[in-house]
C-alpha cells in the first residue's frame, strides 16, 4: 500500500469511511468509485476502530458518521487532529442543525455534510477538504474565515443551550458518554454506581461535569442533548431497566 506522501505525489487523495451501517458504506465506496483522484483506503464501523485505522493508514480525509458505537463522532474528530493535524475531516451525518455543525467544527472538522448529499457535490468537499479548505453550507472558507465564522455563529446562540466563547467545546470522555447512556435510561446516581462498580461520588462527579460540557442544568438536559445529537444511541442502551428517581 502506498504511504500517505507516495499518494499525495501522484495525486490521490485517500479516503477512510466511518459509519456503523455497511449499506451506507457501501454507497459511499460506489460514489467515490469514479473520481479518479480519490481511493478509499479503508472502512470502520464505530469509533475506537476508526482511531486505530486512521493511525495505521494515514488517510488524508475521513468521512465521519456523528452517531457511532464506542465512541461519538465529534470525540472521533477531536481525537483525529490531536493525533496529526493534517488530516481532513468531513463530517457526513443525518444530524443537522446548526448548532451540531457549530460543534462539529469546532471539534476540527472540515466540513459538514448531510447525508442525503449529492454524490459529485461530496466529491468536490472531499476535494477542497483534502486541500484544506472548510466548507459550512456550500460556503467554502480558509482557515481564517472559519474561524471567524466559529466566533460569529458562539455569538449567536443563546438560552438553554447557548455555547461559552471563553471555553473550547470539549466532547464527553468515554467514561461520561458511558454514564449518559444510563442516564438516558433513567438510572440514579447510585445505580449508575452499581453498573460500572464505581463509588456514587465517583458518578456525581462526573455528572457535573457532564452537565458543564453540555452547558445544561440537570440530567434530563443533558440527556435530551444526547439523544438530540444522536451523541448516545438508544439501541445500544439495555431496553430492560426501568426507569429510577434522580439522585
Amino acid at each position: 500500500m502506498l504511504k500517505r506522501e507516495e499518494r499525495r505525489m501522484r495525486g490521490t487523495i485517500s479516503v477512510l469511511i466511518v459509519d456503523d451501517h455497511p449499506l451506507f458504506r457501501d454507497g459511499l465506496l460506489r460514489a467515490l468509485d469514479f473520481a479518479d483522484d480519490i481511493r478509499v483506503i479503508g472502512q470502520s464501523a464505530d469509533g475506537e476502530q476508526a482511531l486505530h485505522t486512521a493511525r495505521e493508514l494515514q488517510p488524508d480525509v475521513v468521512l465521519l458518521d456523528i452517531n457511532l458505537p464506542s465512541m461519538n463522532g465529534l470525540q472521533v474528530a477531536r481525537q483525529l487532529k490531536a493525533d496529526r493535524a493534517g488530516v481532513a475531516v468531513v463530517v457526513l451525518t443525518g444530524y443537522h442543525d446548526s448548532e451540531q455543525v457549530l460543534h462539529a467544527m469546532r471539534a476540527g472538522a472540515s466540513a459538514y455534510c448531510a447525508k442525503d448529499i449529492e454524490s459529485d457535490d461530496l466529491v468536490e468537499i472531499i476535494r477542497d477538504a483534502a486541500a484544506g479548505l472548510y466548507i459550512v453550507n456550500d460556503r467554502r472558507m480558509d482557515q481564517n474565515e472559519v474561524q471567524a465564522w466559529i466566533s460569529q455563529s458562539i455569538e449567536a446562540f443563546s438560552g438553554p443551550y447557548a455555547i461559552d466563547a471563553e471555553e473550547h467545546y470539549v466532547p464527553l470522555s468515554p467514561r461520561e458518554m458511558e454514564i449518559l447512556q444510563f442516564v438516558v435510561r433513567g438510572l440514579s446516581n447510585k445505580e449508575i454506581a452499581n453498573e460500572l462498580a464505581i463509588s456514587h461520588q465517583t458518578v456525581k462527579n462526573h455528572m457535573t461535569a457532564i452537565l458543564k460540557k453540555l452547558n445544561v442544568q440537570d440530567r434530563t438536559q443533558a440527556a435530551v442533548t444526547a439523544l438530540r445529537y444522536g451523541w448516545v444511541r438508544m439501541q445500544d442502551t439495555d431496553a430492560g431497566s426501568s426507569p429510577a428517581s434522580k439522585v
